[in-house]
């Protein structure tokens, strides 16, 4: 008798035997002293291929901002050498890309069809799961599919509370930025501590009796997938641009709020954070606009998970302008990091994301709170840097329930205060 392969061993085997190879690519961290340094830095960004970590892109950077960017084996000799004659101090965080990559597994790669909270879950694990809890717990979490991704993958949203008439609910998103792993893992993480806690933890249960969470799982699932089995240091969607072979679109830059007008946006298709054809051009971003705008009456609050940095953002971002309720976002995130911190001492900073970091246009975020949800929040989770994106498995249990800490603060705020 033939034995079956499991359908997760296949697309780990994949992954490992198909997807770049990063052997001795590096990631360096500058940190500009002076204007002449950062236009250095952006004039090595045009004649070199960076792959920009933090900020997100050259035309973001200033000086004294820590800056973060990976480069590939054949160019890091002579990326070291400009910055050398250039004077520009730099740190090596990462001196082998595809070394750090492997430790992310913590050398143990989940090769069976099993999903896992503790550890990294491929899409398709994910999506089997998405299934199953709602078998496991079918009073507290339903799924419901709500569009198509470009390469018409279903886009599954999980809604977990207790069914008792109209409640106020919170819209919860993870995965928009395809590398970010630990972000689609604090999201199943989420459900299932949601789900399994209720009626044993007294704060869970008052949240599932009081509020709905609709949560995305996986926001860019092209892309995810893409990150796993052919590039793991993919950001983008996988939509075709036209006239240009270059693929995919950012989706935390395809949102109507000020599209395409401020900040350091790209109109290139071949820019890791270009914006769109249009304002949500977009599958997956036309997908969470209609469900969020078909439910904007019970929606009270947005959260938005990324990586990495350690900071809990609020709108604005396409403007140094602060939002109506500031002070009120202020208090808010502060007590939500405060929560967050008292479990292990993880240090988060917070404000708006325009000051805090850098002007943006066309983000969820800012998006949500111009739709008149009042409480936008995007988390940046671990770490500072040390891993980037690399976040090892072994991380992964204490910065969900970190985080687990401050969205139930986000969460109670919320049930108090919004109207």
């Amino acid at each position: 008798m033939k034995s079956m392969v499991p359908l997760g061993l296949i697309v780990a085997t994949f992954a490992l035997t198909s997807s770049c190879c990063f052997d001795s690519a590096k990631v360096y961290r500058v940190k500009p002293q002076n204007e002449k340094q950062v236009n250095f830095l952006k004039y090595l960004a045009n004649i070199k291929q960076l792959d920009f970590w933090h900020p997100d892109s050259a035309p973001h950077i200033v000086t004294q901002m820590q800056v973060d960017f990976h480069v590939s084996t054949h160019q890091s000799r002579s990326v070291q050498t400009l910055m050398e004659q250039n004077e520009i101090q730099y740190e090596i965080l990462l001196h082998n890309l595809q070394e750090k990559i492997e430790k992310q597994f913590d050398g143990k790669r989940n090769f069976t069809s099993r999903h896992s909270y503790t550890k990294y879950n491929d899409w398709y694990k994910i999506a089997a799961w998405t299934a199953r809890i709602t078998k496991i717990y079918p009073k507290l979490v339903s799924r419901i599919q709500i569009g198509s991704t470009f390469e018409k993958r279903p886009m599954y949203l999980l809604k977990v509370g207790k069914e008792n008439g109209r409640k106020k609910a919170i819209f919860m998103d993870c995965g928009i930025h395809a590398r970010e792993w630990i972000s689609p893992a604090f999201c199943q993480w989420f459900v299932k501590q949601a789900a399994s806690t209720y009626k044993k933890d007294k704060i869970m249960t008052h949240l599932l009796d009081s509020l709905n969470f609709y949560v995305l799982p996986v926001f860019n699932i092209d892309g995810y997938i893409w990150s796993w089995t052919q590039d793991r240091m993919w950001r983008k969607n996988r939509s075709k641009n036209s006239s240009t072979k270059c693929i995919g679109t950012d989706l935390n830059r395809n949102f109507a709020a000020a599209w395409g007008t401020t900040g350091f946006i790209s109109d290139d298709p071949c820019n890791e954070t270009y914006y769109g054809s249009a304002p949500e051009s977009e599958d997956e971003t036309k997908a969470v606009a209609t469900f969020i705008r078909n439910h904007l009456s019970s929606i009270k609050a947005y959260l938005t998970i990324h990586a990495y940095s350690q900071m809990l953002m609020f709108p604005y971002g396409y403007t140094f302008h602060k939002a109506p309720n500031h002070d009120e976002l202020t208090e808010v995130a502060k007590a939500a990091v405060e929560a967050l911190s008292s479990l292990y001492g993880t240090t988060y900073e917070y404000g708006a994301s325009a000051t805090l970091i850098y002007p943006t246009s066309g983000s969820s975020v800012d998006w949500a709170y111009d739709q008149g949800i009042k409480y936008s929040f995007v988390f940046e989770l671990r770490d500072k840097g040390n891993y980037g994106f690399l976040l090892p498995e072994s991380k992964i249990t204490s910065t969900c329930k970190e985080t687990m800490l401050a969205v139930k603060s986000i969460a109670n705020y919320i049930l108090s205060y919004a109207s």
